[in-house]
């Protein structure tokens, strides 16, 4: 949430300093003490306040976390740079309410001057529900197909991706009428974004670790009549 540069040393060695408690999975705490005792915590890179619960993240391995994080962002990043008015983040805080504080692994979102639902607190935070977010998922038993699930659907987060790492399975909800539904491939093995025309995901591909093929598929999408009308109607929001 906050980098280690700009951490508060709230363990100084004045003796009229104020102790903080540490943060701990498991904490039940309020939002702001989440932030208060996650900004002391230096030495801690990932931490997340999920149904007033605190999750700290143990070390990430690289083939079951950072690969595929990074395949992920690869792929988001393409379409972000092809779809003005969009904006990707990596592992940054978002403040979606007063119980939930998480730190998703990629969110794609709208810029509020064309409708979208977050902005950017003064002090530099996200502030409401990312119209995408995905995550990287040990397994199916991992929290983010649980209690983050219902927190990002119950704030409105649009669109979910979760890629279980051992099942090696790759799920894509889509926000309908206040519930959870699964996006499936089309014939051709397309899932295709219904809130960022033009995203277009070759799963079995990504499955398999073939990133040239995701990114052919994308290009594909990005090349499609849906996505150069998207991109028209975001210039006509930023010209009123």
């Amino acid at each position: 949430m906050v980098t280690n540069a700009s951490q508060t040393n709230a363990h100084a060695d004045s003796p009229h300093s104020t102790r903080v408690a540490p943060l701990e999975s498991g904490d039940r705490v309020s939002r702001r003490e989440f932030e208060r005792r996650y900004a002391a915590a230096k030495h801690i890179q990932k931490a997340e306040l999920i149904e007033g619960v605190v999750y700290v993240a143990a070390a990430l391995r690289f083939r079951s976390h950072g690969k595929p994080h990074a395949e992920l962002m690869g792929w988001l990043f393409n379409y972000q740079v092809s779809t003005p008015g969009t904006e990707l983040a990596d592992n940054s805080t978002v403040r979606l309410d007063l119980d939930n504080e998480p730190q998703p692994d990629v969110a794609l979102f709208l810029d509020s001057s064309v409708g979208g639902q977050v902005h950017i607190s003064d002090d530099d935070y996200l502030e409401g529900a990312p119209e995408l977010i995905a995550e990287v998922a040990a397994s199916s038993a991992a929290y983010d197909l649980g209690d983050k699930k219902k927190a990002y659907r119950r704030n409105g987060v649009q669109e979910y991706i979760v890629w279980q790492m051992f099942e090696n399975k790759l799920d894509w909800f889509v926000l309908q009428d206040d519930e959870y539904v699964a996006l499936t491939p089309d014939k051709t093995g397309i899932i295709r974004s219904r809130v960022f025309p033009g995203l277009w995901l070759a799963a079995d591909a990504l499955l398999a670790g073939d990133m040239p093929s995701v990114i052919a598929t994308l290009q594909q999408g990005l090349a499609s009549p849906e996505h150069e009308a998207f991109v028209q109607q975001i210039h006509t929001l930023q010209r009123e």
